[in-house]
């Protein structure tokens, strides 16, 4: 019972972080603009940068790392004598994912989930968040394609790290939101782009 109560008071908060949409509200009080109202239509830092600007576009990307940070550290560090294996911190980081790409906050219609998917590892293992923009990276240089380069590196982010050695819960963390995020590009596949590091549509 105490498990069951823990997992959904962790995966609450989880969707809840996740949901405060920062891209939204912070690109609408510095342009007074919707994010989603252009560009690549998504609340990412890469389309709050193309219509506000690098500095909010930088803060949008912190404080979506921090909303998938904060509940899956809080989740691993109240839940160890209870769950050892991180299956709980790896739903609560699931779940702020989930919020991120649909906010009950914000109609729910938000990001991609990449931000909040690396602050969830950080919290287990603080490098995560380099090896995963690096792979992202490495992907999108040869796909020339971020949408697809981003939903592989969902799919393989967690054998990765365990390629390198990794175990415990950043790899449960790590499969559960590649999940999640390899889902949420799933409606990119198509997506035709001018410059393969941002989001936004070529015009036809």
């Amino acid at each position: 019972m105490a498990v069951f109560l823990y997992a959904l008071g962790f995966g609450l908060l989880g969707y809840l972080c996740g949901s405060l949409p920062f891209a939204v509200w912070i690109t609408r009080l510095v342009k007074g603009v919707d994010v989603r109202a252009a560009g690549s239509g998504h609340a990412t830092t890469t389309n709050t940068i193309r219509q506000a600007g690098l500095l909010p576009g930088a803060a949008v990307f912190i404080l979506d790392v921090t909303k998938g940070f904060a509940p899956t550290w809080l989740a691993l560090h109240y839940t160890q004598h209870i769950a050892p294996a991180g299956w709980i911190a790896a739903l609560a980081a699931a779940l702020a994912v989930v919020g991120h790409c649909w906010p009950l906050f914000a109609d729910f219609r938000g990001g991609m989930g990449l931000a909040p998917a690396n602050g969830g590892m950080m919290a287990a293992f603080p490098f995560a968040i380099l090896i995963t923009y690096a792979l992202v990276g490495l992907l999108t240089l040869i796909l020339h394609h971020s949408a697809r380069a981003s939903l592989i590196t969902g799919l393989l982010i967690a054998p990765l790290l365990w390629a390198i050695g990794l175990r415990g819960p950043v790899l449960w963390i790590a499969g559960a939101v590649g999940l999640v995020v390899a889902l949420r590009f799933l409606i990119d596949w198509n997506r035709q782009y001018r410059q393969p590091w941002l989001d936004r549509e070529k015009k036809t």
